[in-house]
């Protein structure tokens, strides 16, 4: 594995909200954490009906959720609130330790979750130490600060290298930038072509 490797999300996807939840489900996972900031609502923002929706959403498929964010309780605290999920703040990701009490909040082993996020070495790299799942999905206002955006120029070179990747294994780009796995999970095959793990 090269370096860059390392940092490759096992999906990516243009938004939380177009991630095949019921998929997800089916192939065994039972618990989702989520970044909030630009991943469920523009950064700073209140929950919205749409994520509200969501939430109940993943309740009727059988889903638990973890809200996993650096942010501090009062942003957090609030949002869990208003959507219905447990939380856990100032969880200093990418740090393995609060990825794995996200997934003993739920009540589920490491290898049933699956992490949604929009930073690639804070939300991805995190989850991928911890041994969860991981979904990379667009930023949902390109406007960050500075000390973000700086890491989105390093997270850029990543991705170029996994998009390299994925046209080698013949997987289909999408303008968004996104990539179609042929039905197959990129979970049942990584970037680097090894099998995924089994489900129980």
């Amino acid at each position: 594995m090269s370096f860059l490797e390392r940092f490759y999300p096992d999906e990516w996807l243009p938004s939380a909200y177009a991630v095949d939840y019921q998929r997800l489900y089916d192939e065994g996972y039972r618990g989702v954490i989520y970044d909030i900031d630009n991943t469920l609502v523009e950064h700073g923002a209140p929950a919205d009906e749409r994520s509200v929706r969501l939430f109940a959403e993943l309740r009727e498929i059988g889903f638990s959720t973890c809200l996993l964010s650096n942010n501090r309780k009062q942003r957090v605290a609030g949002f869990a609130s208003s959507v219905g999920s447990d939380f856990i703040y100032l969880a200093n990701k990418p740090a393995v330790k609060n990825y794995v009490r996200a997934c003993e909040r739920m009540g589920i082993r490491t290898d049933q979750a699956v992490l949604i996020g929009d930073q690639l070495f804070t939300d991805v790299w995190g989850a991928k130490r911890a041994g969860i799942a991981n979904i990379l999905v667009q930023p949902l206002n390109p406007k960050e600060e500075i000390q973000i955006v700086l890491k989105r120029r390093l997270e850029w070179i990543v991705l170029r290298s996994f998009k390299k990747r994925m046209r080698e294994m013949g997987r289909t780009e999408f303008p968004s930038g996104t990539f179609q796995t042929g039905g197959r999970s990129s979970r049942d095959r990584d970037a680097a072509g090894r099998p995924g793990r089994k489900k129980r």
